[in-house]
């Protein structure tokens, strides 16, 4: 109870009132009556935990993401109570052309020095500064937003200004520093001008950037913010509202979809959603044993 009070202050949800009697529900519980209500189901087609994996990628993928083969963590505890199933899909790897050999081979200060001095779109012409990442170089929650925005290309670092503090509140309400437990890091490393939309091209220009930053932390969870995050890692159309509420998998890595902060200023009753993603994030790295 005290948690989930935390949770919708940190979400400006709360505080939280109840008719004298009645017993707040579990997260489990929340997720049966989600399921009764109609959450959507799995994708034909789409591959399930424990389920045979998709045939062996060609050696360009597996030069990017080498270190995510290796990557799969135990399960949930035996001793847990019984959850209600989730639906989980598999994105399929990068395409060849966009994979980018010689950026998966570099070592962690190569790449930050690759992303500081990258002219392969047109963003390089505009940017202030390049936009890498920042938290544990080794994090068990992987962050993915969309793009830089005015703040952000000032700066040089994701998630700043109010949408920054509501993640900040966010991640503390599920108990996880920002510095330490979690990398933080954008689909694109330059700023759009004017914050429009990432456009095709500039996202397949720079997501070999977001591939093997991923090989390098190999988080044990991935938290895509927003639609175009979600979209390039699963590399589907979807919107947010159909891959929300469920967890997917990037190769072997669990991820769940939410929405961006800068959304949620704007749209407050999705901060009520939001609150749901949460809790399962928090639930599903509980269930992940941490790596040695």
């Amino acid at each position: 109870m005290m948690r989930r009070a935390r949770l919708a202050d940190a979400m400006g949800l709360g505080p939280l009132w109840l008719p004298r009697g009645v017993a707040l529900p579990d997260d489990g519980d929340t997720l049966a009556h989600q399921a009764q209500a109609g959450v959507p189901q799995e994708k034909a087609g789409a591959r399930a935990v424990g389920q045979p994996a998709a045939p062996a990628p060609s050696p360009l993928r597996n030069a990017l993401l080498s270190k995510l083969q290796g990557s799969t963590s135990p399960r949930a505890d035996a001793n847990r109570a019984p959850q209600p199933a989730e639906t989980v899909e598999t994105a399929p790897p990068p395409s060849a052309a966009i994979a980018s050999p010689e950026i998966a081979t570099l070592d962690w200060d190569a790449l930050k020095s690759a992303v500081a001095t990258c002219e392969r779109c047109r963003l390089c012409e505009t940017r202030i500064r390049t936009v890498f990442g920042r938290g544990a170089e080794r994090a068990r929650l992987m962050i993915v937003g969309e793009a830089p925005g005015a703040h952000e290309d000032e700066q040089g670092q994701p998630f700043v200004g109010r949408a920054g503090q509501l993640l900040e509140n966010m991640l503390a309400a599920i108990g996880l520093d920002s510095d330490a437990d979690v990398f933080i890091t954008n689909v694109l490393k330059c700023r759009p001008p004017g914050n429009r939309n990432p456009a095709p091209d500039e996202i397949a220009a720079c997501q070999h950037y977001l591939w093997a930053q991923i090989a390098h932390v190999q988080p044990d969870l991935i938290l895509a913010l927003g639609r175009f995050a979600a979209q390039t890692l699963l590399e589907t159309s979807d919107a947010i509202g159909r891959l929300r509420g469920r967890v997917h998998r990037y190769r072997d890595i669990p991820l769940i979809v939410s929405y961006h902060p800068a959304y949620l200023l704007r749209n407050l009753p999705d901060k009520a959603k939001a609150w749901q993603d949460l809790t399962l994030t928090r639930r599903t790295l509980a269930a992940l044993a941490p790596r040695p």
